[in-house]
């Protein structure tokens, strides 16, 4: 992702997150973000898209064998969990007192008649 600005993402590491899209989807289960890669866009969710690695015995790792991690999936993919709704939520950022905060967006509900 070669862009001229560093992109600037609402997602962080040790937010709670749920999944949108993709294999590992589920919107009521929050899950922990481990790290952000920011340069290709990406975040590292914890127990979400599971890979096997075949590695070689080494110096470190004498056995070798299949070892389980979690791979990268697109940011777009994951939304932040908003708990007070309980569920994922949008987010927008306000400047207070000189420092810029993240906010939850929330639905708000009209009321009236339709005209």
């Amino acid at each position: 992702m070669k862009t001229r600005f560093k992109p600037k993402y609402n997602i962080r590491k040790g937010d709670m997150v749920v999944v949108i899209a993709g294999e590992s989807k589920d919107l009521t289960k929050p899950r922990l973000v481990k790290k952000v890669l920011p340069d290709i866009g990406k975040v590292i969710v914890e127990g979400v898209n599971i890979v096997t690695k075949h590695t070689k015995p080494s110096a470190q790792n004498t056995k070798g064998g299949i070892v389980k991690k979690e791979a990268p999936i697109h940011i777009s993919n994951v939304m932040l969990w908003d708990p007070e709704q309980k569920a994922g939520a949008r987010v927008s950022r306000v400047r207070k007192n000189g420092k810029v905060e993240r906010v939850f967006k929330t639905k708000k509900i009209q009321g009236g008649s339709k005209s």
